[in-house]
């Protein structure tokens, strides 16, 4: 941080000492400038004081009442103790309730009155609010007015005491603080100034006012994540690659292939060719729905390379997976003597050194593989191509790895739709190319979401479609607790099918818990055909290519996020049969029935995950992680959307007019970005 105030440990501040210190690290709150950033998750607006007539149900306001009887205990059991007392206007009674609040007989007196504020229980003419805060109602009020911050909090610590904290804290850098963010930028945009914004974002005295500190701290975030992406970008672009040759075999390997390519599949590869027969390091992502044909346009990348004289290292999450690309990619180049190594966790180790060897010695062109092609002993005798399938399963370091190994060219596929103003955020230091359309013999999956009545109806249907020859997956419901009750839940549900509903049909199973073997065991009986109906939690999710099954259902769907329904879905509709996907939804809430009705409406992953972000706003909807990004406090992408359009211009703006290196204005900008980007950022990238 540029202030070193900021800096200072947070035990410098009064009423923190060492144990409370150890309990705020858990939070990640170590200095002043940690917890000055620890932002509020929500507000409790306790300005709102009603009469009792006029509360009603899940209200939260403050209610001047007084106390009408003495403060009662009951011991329902060892550990809980419950105090009550009744209060009232001249419109109505209230019960108050605490748990465990041994001071409450002592604080509260009958006859007195106070000011409560809390949650509202009623039914009927019954009102009751439990652990409500309270003051006398003469004081001066701190606790029952106001608008009052909410934190997410660990052991130990309080509401009260975060507060607590947070004003000391404050108080103690407030006017202190030198601006990061030009005049210039903070006129254009609107931006409050940096001490008033951080006063607001805690301790507002409107909600206009939390809303402009908001805004302020969110831009300087997302732009301070833009500058830095571009200014990687710019330095992966003066990165000079491997420059390749356009071969007219790869015509033919195009004009022979069983199926025609796509415009958009065209389209991605020519912007693929472009980057390869260029002077610059290729740097590029392939978005495309599930069953979009990702894969064929890498291995055109691959034959490319390979055409070229280089290798080219194919690397997949799972082992499934590697063996799935291995299987079909194999045919494909076996006219063009390439040689196709498959190395994964799960080579024996005598294999694994022989193909090591081969390696090193050009032997294998294409190398297939997980994780284990980061082994520090993998050495590449031209490494000229580096593809990663699932991008948000490999982090940038793993991709830098990779990379380190020679200069070569990255192709980073994922099936994971994501507008492509997040995607400009989420994978700012790659190009990004889209593959928009399928594969026209692909039919759409029908999708139905049903309730329990269905149920004999859905079994039924999965016997008769079986009996027909195709496969099905069923698959369980998600399971906050653990992998363990989640292994359970699959287990019973395969058991139950097995012995009833299904009986006579062959049921697998293949949980997170199983043996890596297991599951590949499985999996492979599956792909077979030697199982007919699939019982799986969701690791079924990336991948694996079973052209048979032509039914998924699955078990409590609204428990699932609508992008991680639409990739299951995509599990089905890879063969020639019509395929079907069944949810079966539990839930009557107003929100589970809009996201099936998304489902069952729309079969673009794009078009579902724009869906899912005016639904459910904040939240990881796409389960992408920032990959070794900086973490974000108080910006969220869904949500922010318009400061992130802003940002994006702002940033533009800089860069293009090289402010960072040429004004005096920009300085602070400058010196923070380098701060924040440290071990990836040099001064000279910035100039």
């Amino acid at each position: 941080m540029l202030n070193p105030l900021l800096a200072k440990s947070v035990q410098t501040i009064q009423n923190i000492g060492k144990v409370r210190a150890q309990q705020l690290n858990k939070l990640g709150i170590k200095t002043i400038g940690d917890l000055v950033t620890y932002y509020p998750r929500d507000y409790e607006d306790r300005t709102r004081e009603k009469k009792v007539l006029e509360l009603t149900d899940r209200d939260e306001c403050a209610v001047i009442l007084r106390v009408l009887s003495d403060v009662s205990l009951t011991r329902p059991r060892r550990n809980l103790r419950i105090y009550k007392t009744v209060a009232g206007d001249e419109t109505g009674l209230v019960t108050l309730t605490w748990f465990n609040q041994d001071y409450i007989r002592d604080k509260i007196a009958k006859d007195k009155t106070y000011v409560f504020f809390g949650r509202v229980k009623r039914s009927g003419n019954y009102i009751e609010m439990t652990n409500p805060v309270y003051e006398e109602v003469n004081s001066e009020r701190k606790k029952t007015t106001g608008i009052q911050p909410v934190y997410p909090l660990t052991a130990g610590i309080t509401q009260a005491y975060m507060r607590m904290i947070q004003r000391n804290a404050l108080d103690t850098v407030i006017g202190k603080l030198t601006e990061i963010l030009p005049d210039e930028l903070r006129k254009q945009y609107s931006l409050a100034e940096i001490n008033y914004s951080l006063e607001n974002i805690h301790f507002p005295a409107s909600f206009e006012e939390k809303e402009r500190a908001r805004k302020r701290l969110v831009f300087e975030e997302l732009l301070m994540l833009q500058l830095g992406l571009m200014q990687l970008k710019h330095n992966q672009v003066t990165v000079s690659g491997i420059k390749m040759d356009d071969k007219p075999l790869m015509e033919q390997f195009i004009n022979r292939l069983p199926f025609k390519l796509t415009n958009a599949q065209l389209k991605v590869y020519n912007e693929i060719k472009e980057d390869m027969t260029g002077e610059k390091q290729m740097n590029r992502l392939i978005q495309g729905d599930v069953g979009s044909g990702k894969t064929i346009v890498a291995v055109l990348a691959i034959l490319l390379t390979v055409l070229n004289g280089y290798q080219a290292a194919f690397m997949v999450p799972t082992e499934i997976l590697a063996e799935q690309h291995y299987q079909s990619i194999v045919p494909l180049l076996k006219d063009y003597d390439i040689k196709v190594a498959l190395l994964t966790g799960s080579v024996s180790k005598k294999d694994k050194d022989r193909i090591k060897e081969e390696i090193r010695n050009n032997g294998y062109q294409v190398i297939i593989g997980t994780h284990a092609l980061l082994e520090e002993d993998v050495d590449f005798a031209g490494l000229g191509l580096v593809v990663t399938d699932e991008q948000h399963r490999f982090g940038v370091k793993q991709r830098a790895v990779l990379a380190s190994k020679s200069n070569p060219h990255i192709l980073v596929m994922t099936a994971t739709p994501i507008p492509r103003t997040l995607s400009l955020i989420l994978y700012g230091d790659l190009d990004i190319s889209i593959i928009d359309e399928l594969p026209p013999e692909r039919k759409p999956v029908k999708t139905y979401a049903v309730d329990e009545s269905m149920r004999e109806r859905v079994y039924n249907f999965i016997k008769k479609t079986v009996q027909e020859g195709r496969q099905a997956y069923v698959i369980c419901p998600l399971v906050e607790e653990s992998d363990e009750i989640e292994a359970e839940a699959a287990a019973s549900l395969a058991e139950r099918l097995r012995e009833r509903e299904l009986k006579g049909l062959s049921v697998g199973l293949v949980h997170g818990k199983m043996k890596w073997k297991e599951k590949e065991q499985v999996m492979n009986d599956f792909s077979a055909g030697r199982i007919q109906v699939l019982v799986s939690t969701t690791v079924v999710e990336v991948g694996v290519n079973v052209p048979n099954a032509c039914i998924m259902v699955v078990e409590n769907a609204e428990r699932f996020g609508l992008a991680q329904l639409h990739q299951l879905r995509g599990r089905v509709g890879r063969g020639k049969h019509q395929s079907y996907c069944i949810l079966f939804c539990q839930s009557k809430s107003d929100i589970a029935r809009k996201r099936m009705e998304i489902m069952t409406k729309y079969n673009d992953g794009f078009k579902i995950s724009e869906k899912d972000m005016e639904l459910r706003g904040p939240g990881d909807i796409f389960g992408v992680r920032q990959h070794g990004l900086p973490e974000f406090k108080i910006a969220n992408l869904y949500e922010d959307m318009d400061i992130l359009k802003e940002v994006q211009k702002a940033a533009e703006d800089i860069v293009k007019n090289q402010k960072l290196s040429e004004r005096e204005d920009y300085k602070r900008l400058k010196e923070h970005l380098l701060l924040m980007f440290q071990d990836k950022l040099s001064e000279v990238a910035l100039n």
